[in-house]
């Protein structure tokens, strides 16, 4: 079953399931308010699979859900100190700030980040996250302080581990709710052979 939320204008919601035979998953998600008014999604996977992948990913869910409002290259750095004994894990981070109505995310290793757009054709992506390569808590590359694109009513944030395959945005509903759509993409396009996790959250364009 879905994890979903409110945050502002952000209707989020999160699913995940283990790769079959094993009963943790490594792959984690994070969905918190961070200052007055914007929201922290992130998205974790461990590396490998079962009980040492999800400690390491918990261990940079830990950090971020107390997370302050700091840049997200900071967020990154800490996240890389406090699980150097831990198997590391890639890390997407995407941060909202609601009142300038900017997206800024900065990805180490293959957890996917796409901002999409329903368009008369289909699917409209507005833009993808730039991943860096390397493994958080083992090796953290060269972060430069992100870029903000804008996000506007209507548009999604898609993150998913690499779990999940390409197709993932392919016939995306917009008219279901988060939690709906986030199980819709896990049935559908997740690995037989991976964790896999998916984190959708839609600017709904006022806050509840």
């Amino acid at each position: 079953m879905a994890q979903h939320g409110r945050l502002g204008p952000m209707e989020w919601a999160a699913a995940a399931r283990p790769v079959p035979g094993q009963v943790v998953c490594g792959d984690r998600s994070v969905a918190v308010g961070v200052g007055a008014n914007a929201a922290l999604f992130g998205v974790i996977d461990g590396l490998g699979h079962g009980e040492p992948a999800a400690a390491a990913a918990r261990c940079a869910e830990q950090v971020l859900r107390h997370a302050d409002d700091r840049p997200l290259d900071d967020l990154m750095t800490q996240c890389h100190r406090e699980m150097t004994d831990t198997r590391g894990a890639a890390i997407t981070l995407a941060r909202v700030d609601f009142d300038a109505g900017i997206l800024q995310w900065v990805g180490v290793g293959n957890v996917s980040a796409d901002l999409v757009a329903r368009a008369p054709s289909g699917i409209d992506t507005r833009s993808s996250a730039r991943l860096l390569g390397g493994i958080v808590g083992y090796r953290l590359p060269e972060i430069a302080a992100p870029e903000g694109l804008p996000v506007r009513p209507g548009h999604l944030l898609v993150m998913a581990s690499d779990g999940l395959d390409e197709n993932r945005l392919q016939a995306l509903d917009f008219a279901a709710p988060a939690d709906t759509l986030a199980e819709q993409i896990l049935q559908r396009h997740s690995r037989a052979g991976d964790d896999a996790l998916v984190l959708v959250a839609r600017h709904r364009g006022t806050a509840p």
